[in-house]
């Protein structure tokens, strides 16, 4: 039976969820991730794109090529929230997929097409996703996925295409070898450095000759440039962990500083295990140091998705693991072992008030991002935050500063 593989993309998903948020976004070059001369480019918007800037870019470098860009943190919650509305309405419409990060996924049609027609079939869904979410998305429909993850790229933005059966080769022949997945910088300098530009050339190339030059990354660059991929779409199953990590703008052993960033990240990722109906039974601290050097201590605890018994013990972990003389470059936090299940009163130690100060608080954060209500020992990591949601509107949006 012949194979039908989609490939769907959200276009430049963190900038459309952000303009969805506030249409004054729109048109404008957003850079989306670390805002200090440290970070990096996350997403940008097509826009920015014009001036040369591109994803995992320094943040430094996408500023002075667009000094009018505006430059924004970005909200893991918010693009979290859309990615699961997107990821309900494909649920409900197929009957095998794959999530390969917060933004993109393959479907598998095979057989379908005696009902309804694959390309149809997709063509619906995608018009349904931007119906009901909002936002712009587009895909590639072919026998496999490689070739449907390129044609996705060829698609965008927000459109679609079918590669047909037997004309693989014809239509990745004129693209360059970039568009490969698995070819990073490195590999494409290298292919460059022998001429290979277009995947035409690759094509035309004998595989043991891909093989002497690359090895087994040779073999496979050869099949894809093909068309040739037999990999299955692997049935989603839902994550077993979650985390987040903060690298300093400048490494650092400010104790107070420290503890109001970690209180903060414990308490946004607790939010997002109580959204996702989750509990976590592992919790999960690493810290790095300024000569990089890593370590890491976790600690299993009752299933909980509830602040008070979560946070104390990722002090706990901190507190073991700081050596206060050492600068400090990155902190992270990760919860595992996740189940499904809300959060149960604990008779012995709770009351009704907790319960009703957790559902309080991820209202407030529902309504105006996972950020409008901190703890106080975390207000020094209020910079993180979007807006103050008690304004009503955000400030008027500056170029070069983040709401």
């Amino acid at each position: 039976m012949e194979r039908s593989i989609v490939h769907m993309d959200l276009d430049t998903f963190f900038v459309s969820c952000e303009r969805l948020l506030d249409s004054r976004l729109n048109g404008k070059p957003i850079l989306i991730g670390g805002t200090s001369d440290r970070g990096v480019v996350a997403s940008c918007s097509y826009e920015a794109r014009t001036f040369g800037i591109h994803s995992a870019m320094p943040m430094r470098m996408a500023r002075q090529l667009c000094p009018e860009a505006i430059v924004l943190r970005g909200n893991s919650g918010i693009y979290t929230k859309y990615s699961q509305l997107v990821m309900d309405v494909v649920k409900e419409a197929v009957p095998l997929y794959e999530k390969t990060s917060v933004d993109e996924f393959y479907i598998d049609l095979t057989g379908m097409d005696q009902f309804f027609g694959c390309h149809q079939l997709a063509s619906e869904l995608r018009q349904r996703i931007i119906k009901e979410t909002g936002l712009p998305i587009s895909f590639g429909l072919s026998v496999n996925k490689t070739v449907s993850k390129i044609a996705t790229g060829e698609a965008k933005p927000n459109n679609e295409i079918k590669v047909n059966k037997g004309t693989e080769i014809p239509f990745l022949s004129p693209l360059s070898v970039k568009k490969i997945p698995m070819v990073g910088e490195v590999t494409y300098r290298a292919l460059c450095d022998l001429g290979i530009k277009r995947i035409r050339t690759v094509q035309e190339m004998p595989m043991d000759m891909m093989a002497r030059v690359f090895g087994k990354s040779g073999v496979a660059i050869w099949k894809k440039a093909n068309g040739i991929d037999n990999s299955p779409v692997v049935q989603y199953r839902e994550r077993k962990s979650i985390s987040t990590e903060r690298t300093f703008d400048k490494d650092t052993t400010d104790i107070v500083k420290l503890e109001s960033i970690l209180v903060a990240m414990t308490e946004n990722l607790i939010y997002q295990l109580r959204r996702g109906n989750k509990l976590t039974s592992c919790v999960t601290f690493k810290i790095r140091y300024s000569d990089f050097q890593t370590h890491t201590v976790q600690k299993r605890i009752p299933y909980s998705s509830a602040d008070h018994k979560i946070i104390p013990v990722v002090k706990e972990l901190y507190k073991k693991l700081y050596e206060r003389r050492m600068l400090v470059r990155l902190i992270g936090v990760k919860f595992s072992h996740l189940v499904e299940g809300g959060f149960q009163i604990d008779l012995f130690d709770d009351d009704e008030k907790i319960l009703n100060l957790y559902q309080a608080m991820d209202k407030m954060r529902e309504r105006y991002g996972d950020r409008a209500v901190v703890r106080a020992v975390g207000m020094e990591a209020t910079s993180l935050s979007r807006f103050n949601p008690f304004k009503g509107e955000p400030p008027p949006l500056l170029p070069n500063r983040r709401r």
